[in-house]
Parts: C-alpha cells; sequence; structure tokens
C-alpha cells in the first residue's frame, strides 16, 4: 500500500514537473494567447492611480504578444503595501500578474518599516506612464491662501492611511519648512477629496497634480482651491506660480531629505511584475509597455481625459532606485523621522 501511494505521489510529482516544463517552455506569445493577465491597483477605484491603469490597459494589451485579456483589481490597503507585498511574495510569477504600484511605497523597506516585506530592487519593473508633482492645497473659502499662511497657523488635511503622500507630506513640511499642517486621516481616496469640498477640512497636502487634472478640472478652472506648493525633482511647467519646494530650503542636508522624498515622484505611475518571472515575459511586457506609451490611440485618449504622459522605461526605475538605496544611513534615519513626527 505504502509503495502505491509513494508511485501515485511520485507520477503526480513528474506530471507537475512536466506541466511546469512545459509552461517555461511556451514562448511568450504562445503563453499570452488566450490567457488572462491581472492588473493589479494598489488603490481604489475613482483614484489617479485606477484611472490611469484603467486607461492604460486596453492599448498595452494590443502590443503583449498574444492579446491576452487584461483585467484590473483593485486592492487598495495601507497605502499600497498590501499590493506590493502581494506582487513580490504571493502574485503567480509566470508573468500575467502586473502591479500598478502606488510610487511612495518603495521607500518602506529603505526605512525598515515591520510591514514592508519586500523589496523594490528585486520587482521586474515594467515602466512608468508619467512623473509626478505632489501638491498641498486649500479651498478657496479658508484663509489659508499661501504656504507662508501654513507656517502662520494650523491647517487641517485631509489624507487617506499611514504611508499615503496626504500622510507623509504634511509632516515632512513641518519638520523641513515650519509649516502647521495637521494630518485628519481616514478617509477613502475619493472621500477625502469631497470632504475638502465640503468643508470637513481646510486641504490635501500631497495630491497629484495630475490626479486634480484628471478628477477635479473644475477646482482650477473656476479657482476653487488655493495651491499651496508643488513638490517633486523639478517644477511642473502647468504651475509656474506654485512655490516650488526644493527652492524653499537652503541647507544641503535638507535639501537631501527632500531629494528622497520627492524621488519617488520621478517614477510617477509605475507598473512592476514579480521577481524572476520568465525573462522573455518580462521582455515582451517591457516592450509591449514601450510602445503603448507611443501609441497614437493611447496619446489621443490620454490628451482628451487631460492625463500627463511622460514615461520613464524600466530601467530608468531600477537606476533611480538604486540611487534612492545608496542614501547614507544617517541621511535616511533623518527623512524616516521627518514623517514619523
Amino acid at each position: 500500500m505504502i509503495d502505491r501511494i509513494a508511485a501515485v505521489a511520485l507520477a503526480a510529482g513528474l506530471w507537475g514537473s512536466l506541466l511546469v516544463n512545459a509552461t517555461q517552455a511556451q514562448t511568450a506569445a504562445e503563453f499570452y494567447k488566450g490567457s488572462v493577465v491581472s492588473r493589479y491597483v494598489g488603490s481604489g477605484v475613482g483614484g489617479g492611480f485606477d484611472s490611469y491603469a484603467r486607461v492604460f490597459a486596453p492599448h498595452f494589451r494590443r502590443h503583449i504578444p498574444g492579446m491576452p485579456t487584461v483585467v484590473i483589481k483593485n486592492m487598495p490597503g495601507a497605502a499600497g503595501l498590501t499590493s506590493m507585498n502581494f506582487i513580490y511574495s504571493a502574485a503567480p510569477r509566470d508573468g500575467s500578474a502586473i502591479l500598478a504600484s502606488f510610487n511612495t511605497v518603495v521607500l518602506d523597506s529603505l526605512y525598515g518599516r515591520d510591514n514592508a516585506k519586500f523589496d523594490p530592487r528585486l520587482l521586474g519593473w515594467v515602466g512608468s506612464i508619467g512623473k509626478q508633482t505632489a501638491t498641498c492645497l486649500t479651498w478657496h473659502s479658508t484663509p489659508i491662501k499661501t504656504i507662508e499662511d501654513a507656517r502662520a497657523r494650523e491647517v487641517l488635511v485631509g489624507a487617506t492611511g499611514d504611508g499615503s503622500t496626504p500622510v507623509m507630506y504634511p509632516k515632512l513640511l513641518n519638520a523641513m519648512l515650519g509649516t502647521k499642517f495637521k494630518v485628519i486621516s481616514g478617509y477613502s481616496t475619493s472621500g477625502m477629496r469631497l470632504a475638502v469640498e465640503r468643508g470637513e477640512v481646510d486641504g490635501i497636502c500631497g495630491l497629484s497634480w495630475g490626479t486634480v487634472k484628471v478628477s477635479h478640472p473644475e477646482w482650477r478652472q473656476n479657482k476653487s482651491v488655493n495651491f499651496l506648493l508643488q513638490a517633486g525633482l523639478k517644477k511642473d511647467f502647468d504651475l509656474p506660480e506654485v512655490p516650488f519646494a526644493m527652492d524653499l530650503v537652503k541647507e544641503p542636508e535638507k535639501k537631501q531629505i527632500l531629494f528622497l522624498h520627492f524621488a519617488p515622484q520621478a517614477m510617477g505611475r509605475p507598473f512592476a511584475a514579480p521577481p524572476d518571472i520568465p525573462a522573455d515575459r518580462k521582455a515582451a511586457l517591457i516592450k509591449a509597455f514601450d510602445a503603448a506609451m507611443r501609441d497614437p490611440e493611447l496619446l489621443a485618449e490620454a490628451t482628451k481625459q487631460r492625463m500627463d504622459i511622460d514615461p520613464m522605461t524600466g530601467r530608468q526605475i531600477d537606476d533611480l532606485l538604486a540611487q534612492i538605496y545608496a542614501t547614507p544611513p544617517n541621511v535616511v534615519a533623518k527623512a524616516a523621522q521627518a514623517i514619523a513626527e
């Protein structure tokens, strides 16, 4: 009886190995033909990352060999940490899963956060649709109109959860610029913006300018909000009159700390595959991404939807992460402390 069980187990193991080997032997086109690619989004429905992922998905699909079905699956939680841990450790490593990740979550491992169970340098970065510029804004009816006002009096700002830019950036700016932002967290992605319109909070600090253009173009058109500050590695040409955070600090160490926090903005809206997917499938996804970024149909739709297309390649993301993770430990410690207070 034992011999028979062992023989069955051996046969099952051999059959499983044959199936794995057969799958691995497939070309990228053979693998993707008739298959489903799950595109996970680290935020809820209606947010900027979700909107970009949904517009991008059908155009991306057309450039993947075999033209698989692409299905959007939202996986919000812990400001992108839930989905990042999933894509790193639990998602299938056969090329059928990709994550539209929050950019700032790549710092969690650098800061040694207990729940960050990933190394972003080991992910299969496919590329980024566009770079980002974060904004701090207040509703028109509040007395806080400028960044100087935010230094002089308390400003209530809405946020989602720990690790999100609307939580981190107010704390960072309080430490670096002497502002008096007070974070009110616990809102949903869309609820945070609705809270501003209802007057529950004065504003938001850490909201992408791209998200404002896509989700609330009327805010600027109707002068409904005051833009206090913009944050990123370079000033956005759409906001020439809005102060640039990097220009407001002179001390070299503070500039290093701001650079570390703002560097993920350059990654904008990145897409990553799990570690160790087959090399030819990773190459196919990267090639498809690059082709989609030049696709006239995508560019036309992005223009219609007021979406910025300013891509970064997977290799450029790898290089930026290497630079981020080469930051001196003493600067990393101070940068982590700045958003912990």
